[in-house]
């Protein structure tokens, strides 16, 4: 497992940027697939977006389609969800995930590793 520490969180207005990033530990980082998930209280954790091994493959939520973007940098150990046009139903706390396999996948159950979450809010 790797450990997964995530930041950038915070509260925006509608229509503004956030950029979330989730720093990992270990040597390994570049064999791991990563995903952004996200879960109001009371609710199950939603997709947000994922991406393979080498970013040649990314995968979106149709909710944030065009507005999220995920990218990662394997000689940083980083992966990064730059959000823009956030809307006040993007609230809620953000979780990075990772598994230990080179592909991406929307299922929550698949990922092997996850970081305590980032808060974001966007006030209307």
């Amino acid at each position: 497992q790797v450990q997964l520490v995530e930041s950038g969180g915070g509260l925006v207005q509608a229509g503004g940027s956030l950029r979330l990033s989730c720093a990992a530990s270990g040597r390994t980082f570049s064999s791991y697939a990563m995903g952004w998930f996200r879960q109001a209280p009371g609710k199950e954790r939603e997709f947000v977006s994922a991406i393979s091994w080498n970013g040649g493959t990314t995968l979106y939520a149709d909710s944030v389609k065009g507005r999220f973007t995920i990218s990662r940098d394997n000689a940083k150990n980083t992966v990064v969800l730059q959000m823009n046009s956030l809307k006040p139903e993007d609230t809620t706390v953000y979780y990075c995930a990772a598994r230990a396999t080179y592909f991406a996948t929307r299922n929550p159950g698949a990922y092997d590793s996850w970081g305590q979450g980032t808060q974001v809010t966007v006030s209307s």
